[in-house]
């Protein structure tokens, strides 16, 4: 009781070094302890500090060695004391704990696992990894997806750890991945073996849309559509089923993804060898339409070998309109070969080529200048499609279709279905078209007025005199026509006579006779200008050419009389205006220049420029046509002067 009551000093370090081992023991921490008996359901174990706990002995069932008395064993401290002053303590935590630091070891160097498929649950299964379950997703269960994962439950088998929380005691795991590297040095061990252009046999496994899948025995290859035939294949299944074996050859085999390509066509003969020889271009045969799509149809000429009939040159006259209209699948047709490319395996066709082209046909029959009718199919606003045939238009400008009106009025005419003769003009094979003419037909009134007024097969010709009927008067001049068809023109005020004084259009009547000059004549415009005064001045030329020189022995006063008696001192000097060219002008003066600086606002630059241009005389610009003018105008940059300063009615003054 003394030395209980006064400890000695060898007492207090072994309290103290209780103590110190009591303060380093913490609850939930794995510890060692002694076995120190086995009881009926448990095993009695000593932590230290004199302190006893018991574990069930069912958590010592999955051990390979069973413990007994005086073994050292690892458990998990739950508690230092329960009210029965034991410590709380486990086995199976102690393994947990143990297992888990083993798979963050194997989880940190990447190795594998071992563990089994205990069971199932949503979105995979429970994989007991001795002691620690994790989580196995089921697309990680095996490379292709598992109908039945019965003979894999239980099995003791590797896994790779995808991730790892020891916080949240979360595990997931993956069969697969242990399943592909396998694989993985499998194919490289059997790919080391094989090389580009050998000749292996398989089984079909799989078929797709675009090929099927051998396999070389461990390792799978492509067979592609494209390299089962020659011949245009639209599904694998119509060459291979699932489960046959074949014999292909290896296209090629990449050392990075240890994919292989294969190919069945390649074990045969290439048909296109030599193709061109076989088939040369211009050479005509017969083929079965395999394949028709928006753009034209595809023709078998033989296996392996097509070529295609471009949409636009399956018809002359269809145009736009889809093949399918015009060519139908398995038909039989004749095909010309218009060209061939052995390198990129292409060969152009054209089934039109092998018809009578019908615009060689139409001009054979209707040479240029025949006469033809037919029925207005459309109006446009450039002129009117004729039907030549049940595929053949012929088109008649608005321009061809009268002569004495404009294209737009002549146009008007016309409606759809009407039925029109029209002239052959010109037929262009090469670029498809039938140039027709509805005006031709009568002939040019120009020509034929000039055949009457004595202008010869040559047209009208400028000075020539033809007699015309006033047609109408109005307060600028005279409308006349003149010529069989008649031919239309408009006499200006300032033309109606040489003197002012007569320049009034009220003199005369519609129906009057009257004869008159032509100034210009101009086809394009199908305009004729015409001049009573031009010809009132040309025989006063004439006249004072023929009578009044020193040799007939006559006056001037005596040829004109009393006419020119009242010029008061204007030029004697006449003009000959057959020495006008076509715009009127001349290479130089007759005789003596007038002084052109007479005329109102016309200065000395102006008569300079005028002079230039073969412009000298007032007689000149009086018989200068709008035309002429307008020309003369543009030429010296003076619009416009002519008509706002009178020059022209000034010049007929002094002329």
């Amino acid at each position: 009781m003394t030395n209980q009551m006064n400890p000695s000093s060898a007492d207090f370090a072994s309290m103290f070094e209780s103590s110190a081992a009591a303060s380093a023991m913490q609850e939930g921490q794995v510890i060692p302890a002694t076995v120190l008996r086995i009881d009926n359901d448990s095993v009695v174990v000593d932590i230290g500090l004199k302190t006893e706990g018991r574990i069930p002995t069912k958590e010592f069932l999955l051990e390979d060695k069973q413990p007994a008395p005086g073994d050292l064993i690892d458990v998990y401290l739950d508690r230092i004391e329960n009210a029965l002053g034991e410590a709380v303590l486990s086995r199976d935590k102690a393994r947990r704990e143990e297992r888990w630091v083993k798979l963050e070891r194997s989880f940190s160097k990447g190795e594998p696992v071992k563990g089994a498929i205990s069971g199932r649950v949503k979105g995979g299964f429970t994989v007991d990894l001795g002691g620690v379950n994790a989580f196995l997703p089921g697309s990680q269960v095996d490379i292709r997806p598992v109908r039945d994962v019965g003979p894999l439950m239980g099995e003791v088998q590797p896994f790779a750890v995808l991730k790892l929380d020891r916080v949240r005691g979360n595990i997931v795991v993956s069969r697969r991945a242990i399943l592909e590297e396998s694989r993985a040095e499998q194919r490289a061990e059997i790919v080391s073996d094989m090389a580009e252009g050998d000749v292996r046999k398989g089984i079909v496994k799989n078929i797709t849309d675009y090929g099927a899948f051998v396999d070389l025995g461990g390792i799978d290859g492509l067979l592609h559509v494209t390299d089962m035939s020659y011949k245009r294949i639209n599904h694998p299944s119509q060459v291979v089923e699932v489960g046959q074996e074949v014999e292909v050859q290896i296209i090629k085999i990449n050392p990075e993804t240890q994919r292989i390509s294969l190919g069945m066509k390649q074990l045969g003969t290439d048909p296109w060898d030599n193709i061109s020889s076989r088939y040369p271009v211009g050479g005509r045969l017969k083929g079965t339409v395999t394949n028709i799509t928006d753009y034209g149809a595809f023709v078998e000429l033989e296996d392996g070998v097509e070529g295609l009939i471009h949409v636009s040159e399956m018809s002359w006259t269809k145009k736009n309109v889809h093949p399918g209209k015009i060519l139908s699948t398995s038909q039989e047709v004749d095909v010309e070969v218009l060209d061939v490319d052995s390198e990129k395996r292409r060969i152009s066709l054209g089934l039109k080529q092998t018809m009578d082209n019908p615009w060689s046909a139409f001009l054979a029959a209707n040479p240029v200048g025949t006469e033809i009718e037919g029925e207005v199919r459309g109006i446009t606003e450039f002129g009117l499609f004729i039907g030549l045939g049940p595929d053949l238009d012929g088109m008649v400008h608005i321009n061809d279709i009268a002569w004495d009106k404009s294209g737009d009025q002549a146009i008007e005419a016309f409606t759809k279905g009407d039925r029109v003769k029209a002239k052959v003009l010109d037929v262009d094979v090469d670029k498809e078209r039938i140039s027709l003419g509805i005006k031709q037909l009568s002939g040019d009134p120009i020509e034929a007025a000039a055949s009457e007024s004595g202008g010869g097969g040559g047209g009208l010709k400028r000075g020539a005199t033809v007699t015309c009927t006033v047609t109408e008067v109005t307060s600028g001049g005279i409308e006349v026509e003149f010529g069989t068809p008649a031919v239309k023109s408009f006499i200006r005020r300032s033309d109606l006579s040489r003197d002012r004084a007569d320049q009034r259009p009220e003199r005369f009547a519609v129906g009057d006779k009257v004869d008159a000059k032509i100034v210009t004549v101009d086809r394009a415009t199908r305009r004729v200008s015409l001049s009573i005064k031009a010809l009132e001045i040309a025989e006063e030329a004439e006249a004072v050419a023929q009578y009044g020189s020193a040799d007939a022995g006559a006056s001037l006063g005596d040829i004109l009389g009393a006419a020119l008696a009242s010029s008061k001192g204007k030029p004697k000097a006449a003009a000959d205006t057959d020495a006008l060219d076509d715009r009127g002008r001349l290479d130089a003066p007759q005789g003596e220049a007038d002084d052109l600086k007479k005329l109102k606002g016309l200065g000395p630059a102006f008569e300079k420029k005028l002079n230039e241009a073969g412009i000298y005389h007032f007689w000149q610009i009086a018989a200068l046509s709008d035309a002429q003018i307008a020309d003369l105008e543009e030429e010296l940059a003076i619009q416009g002067r002519f008509e706002r300063d009178g020059w022209k009615d000034q010049a007929d003054s002094l002329a």
